[in-house]
């Protein structure tokens, strides 16, 4: 992946979590599949409930990378958020942003962006929305241990789709968004 995109992708996800926070929850897991270098979309996990049916959710993000014919895709999750959802424990920093970045050929590196939450000034309806501070980020981690869920999600996206239909693609979206994926596509995929 080109360093101009992974930088561009890095700062976004950052700039949503902080407003996430301000809000305060933090965004869902997404997806962002690219196929030859260029982004495919954003798509943020349906809505779920705790245990069976979040590890789920999460993992079926890989279908629209699968439709699409992704050789890349970036999963993004915070470290406690994914945790709670999923009913398991929680390892490594918390609370963390973790980017993965993995490939077609089966390599992944795992980015930990870790911070610490302080309070904002009051709003005026007297709220102290919390906001990240970061902290320096540990080196990249090549081959990473991830989470059951997000493992899935990485080796599924690459799984090819068997799916009789001229457009697997445009129906993949369709179901999904039928199921509660919030999916933003770029012009470009656009069915």
């Amino acid at each position: 992946m080109d360093t101009q995109i992974w930088d561009t992708l890095v700062e976004s996800m950052k700039n949503a979590y902080t407003a996430g926070l301000s809000e305060g929850a933090v965004p869902r897991p997404v997806i962002m599949p690219l196929v030859r270098g260029e982004l495919v979309g954003l798509i943020r996990v349906r809505p779920t409930s705790a245990g069976r049916d979040a590890q789920t959710g999460i993992a079926q993000l890989s279908n629209i990378a699968a439709a699409a014919g992704a050789d890349e895709v970036v999963l993004v999750w915070e470290t406690h958020d994914v945790a709670t959802a999923c009913q398991l424990p929680v390892t490594g920093p918390a609370p963390c942003l973790n980017m993965v970045h993995a490939t077609k050929d089966g390599g992944h590196v795992l980015h930990q962006l870790p911070y610490t939450e302080q309070a904002s000034p009051r709003s005026p309806e007297g709220e102290r929305p919390a906001a990240p501070r970061w902290l320096p980020a540990p080196e990249p981690q090549p081959g990473a241990e991830l989470v059951p869920p997000i493992r899935a999600a990485v080796d599924f996206s690459f799984t090819p789709l068997e799916m009789d239909h001229p457009s697997p693609f445009g129906v993949t979206v369709v179901l999904m968004e039928e199921d509660g994926y919030n999916i933003r596509l770029t012009d470009t995929f656009t069915p």
